[in-house]
Formats: C-alpha cells, sequence, structure tokens
C-alpha cells in the first residue's frame, strides 16, 4: 500500500514528507514541471496600461511567482491603485506580500466559480481585468467576465511542461504497492491515462484518486474511474490534502 503524489514542485514534496511523518508511504512523482511562460515578459507593460481601481486576478501560486520575479528583475513594482484577487488563500496570502496590498479571495469556494461570485466583480462593465495565470488555463474566468462587459486580458505567466518517463519507470508504481494517487490538475490525469501502459490500466483505475476539484473528479469519472474512488478535498492545499487522505488511508496513528 502506498501512496504516489504527483503535485509538482515543492508543494508536492511537501505533501509527500506530511505523508511520510504520519507513517503513510509516499513517493513523489512530478510528470509536470512548471517553467516560466512565453508571455511573462509583458507583465510590467500590462500592469502599467491599467487605470486605478482596474482589477488584477491571480489563478495561482504559480502566477504571483512567476509575476513577482519579473517585475523584480524589470524594475517595476505592484502597483497600490489597483484591485487584487486571488483564487485561493494561498495564493492569497503570496499576493499579499508581494503587493503589500489588501487581496480579496473567495474563501468558501476557491475556484474561479467562487471568484465570479465576489462582490467586487458584481459590477465590473467597463473595468479593465488583468488575469495572471498559467498557458491553457480555464476559460470561465475571462468567458464570463467579458460577458458582463469588462475588458479582460491575460497573461500567460508559466506553462506545465512533461516530464518524460519511460514506460519500465510507469510500471514500477502498480509494482511498488501504489493504491492511492494525489491528483492535482487535468493535465496530469491525462498524462497517467495516455503514459502509463495501457497493461496497467486495470490497477490504474482501481487505483483511489484524491482531487482537489469537480472539474477533475467528472474528467476522472468520464475517463473510467467509479465514482466511489475518486475523493474530492475541501480546498486544493496541501493541509486538506491530508485531511482527506487521514480520513480514509491507513496510517501510523490509527496503530
Amino acid at each position: 500500500m502506498g501512496i504516489l503524489v504527483t503535485r509538482p514542485e515543492e508543494s508536492g514534496q511537501v505533501l509527500t514528507e506530511m505523508l511520510n511523518r504520519e507513517g503513510i508511504a509516499a513517493i513523489h512523482a512530478p510528470f509536470i514541471k512548471i517553467v516560466a511562460g512565453e508571455q511573462i515578459n509583458q507583465l510590467p507593460q500590462k500592469l502599467q496600461q491599467l487605470n486605478a481601481g482596474d482589477c488584477v486576478i491571480c489563478v495561482s501560486q504559480y502566477a504571483v511567482y512567476y509575476a513577482e520575479q519579473t517585475l523584480k528583475n524589470t524594475g517595476f513594482s505592484w502597483r497600490t491603485d489597483l484591485s487584487y484577487i486571488a483564487v485561493g488563500r494561498k495564493t492569497a496570502m503570496l499576493l499579499t506580500a508581494a503587493t503589500q496590498q489588501p487581496v480579496h479571495y473567495p474563501f468558501a469556494q476557491e475556484n474561479s466559480e467562487g471568484v465570479l461570485a465576489l462582490p467586487l466583480l458584481q459590477e465590473c462593465q467597463q473595468k479593465n481585468i488583468l488575469i495572471l495565470r498559467g498557458q491553457q488555463g480555464r476559460e470561465l474566468l475571462p468567458e464570463q467576465l467579458a460577458q458582463q462587459g469588462a475588458n479582460v486580458e491575460m497573461v500567460a505567466c508559466y506553462h506545465r511542461e512533461l516530464q518524460q518517463l519511460d514506460e519500465k519507470e510507469l510500471m514500477l508504481f502498480s509494482r511498488a504497492g501504489i493504491d492511492t494517487i494525489v491528483v492535482t490538475s487535468g493535465e496530469i490525469l491525462r498524462y497517467l491515462l495516455d503514459f502509463i501502459p495501457k497493461s496497467e490500466h486495470n490497477w490504474l483505475l482501481n487505483c483511489k484518486l484524491v482531487v482537489i476539484s469537480d472539474r477533475i473528479a467528472q474528467l476522472a469519472i468520464t475517463a473510467g474511474w467509479q465514482e466511489d474512488k475518486v475523493i474530492l478535498t475541501e480546498k486544493a492545499d496541501n493541509a486538506s490534502l491530508l485531511k482527506a487522505i487521514l480520513s480514509f488511508y491507513p496510517h501510523s496513528r490509527d496503530k
């Protein structure tokens, strides 16, 4: 028995260590690497073009990280006359530290739907809204905000690169007794389906999936997982992932 943590970068390694401390065997195998996006150098100019009172929305911690690095490297800083919005609590904390400004976020529903329900965005007609996100991000935010009359621009601050593993490495996960997989993006789910050898798909579809959004859960069910094998966390942070896993997974504190 063991857990495969596919969450990329430091966050995935931290979650793996948290699980290990609970006595749960966990392996960190990030199939995706986060790198700077092709549009990131446009950020300083896009920020300067906004009017006072306009909005900047950061969809993830990676967006904040790469935006902050770019502004520092180019001698620019975050403006103090804009409204800042983050999709989740952790992203809001990072954005607050970077901008030194108040940051709004939907604490009850940390996703795009929650952002759209924020009072700040209920009257956004003729407002300029700059969305900082990853390449190939969800289109819900820009589409809905544009329909409400906002002038929406986006900067792809980062993108995800697949880390190719050979077939033997991928087959090792089933041999190692992995029975639960943490999946934090649709891209990672697609990677599992596309690159795990077909001979191992019976094992793959019998694994429990711990996912961070309804969207990923629905993608998994559509791909063939039974609904009772897809565990949805309350939020997208590591604490919520750990809580969800401890609710069903045997660990040392049970003994």
